[in-house]
């Protein structure tokens, strides 16, 4: 059983910035695929962010790149999600996600099967 839980979200004004942090249980923590999804109020839950189980290969959706970066810290079981230059459209709650048997970053939810509680992030104009 895997346990994430996810921190950093809050208000930011637009053009602000918020480092999210996904801490993960479990003994074979680099081994997993960490993903970031996020739902906003009456939209479907959409995929942020994803990185490999080893850091090498990263997704991305495309209204994000250039603004998010994530990264990981296996040594600390824990993923990043370093949100630049933020937009009010950037707020939802945000979820990260692991996927304990492909390793891989993939962009579809149903990639993974451990999901955390969320946090919120709420950007201002």
């Amino acid at each position: 059983q895997v346990q994430l839980v996810e921190s950093g979200g809050g208000l930011v004004q637009a053009g602000g910035s918020l480092r999210l942090s996904c801490v993960a249980s479990g003994r074979t923590f680099g081994s997993y695929a960490i993903g970031w999804f996020r739902q906003a109020p009456g939209k479907k839950r959409e995929f942020v962010a994803a990185i490999n189980w080893s850091g090498g290969t990263t997704s991305y959706r495309d209204s994000v790149k250039g603004r998010f970066t994530i990264s990981r810290d296996n040594a600390k079981n824990t993923v990043y999600l370093q949100m630049i230059s933020l937009k009010p459209e950037d707020t939802a709650v945000y979820y990260c996600s692991a996927d304990s048997v492909r390793g891989v970053a993939g962009m579809n939810s149903d990639e993974y099967e451990y999901w955390g509680q969320g946090t919120q992030v709420t950007v201002s104009s």
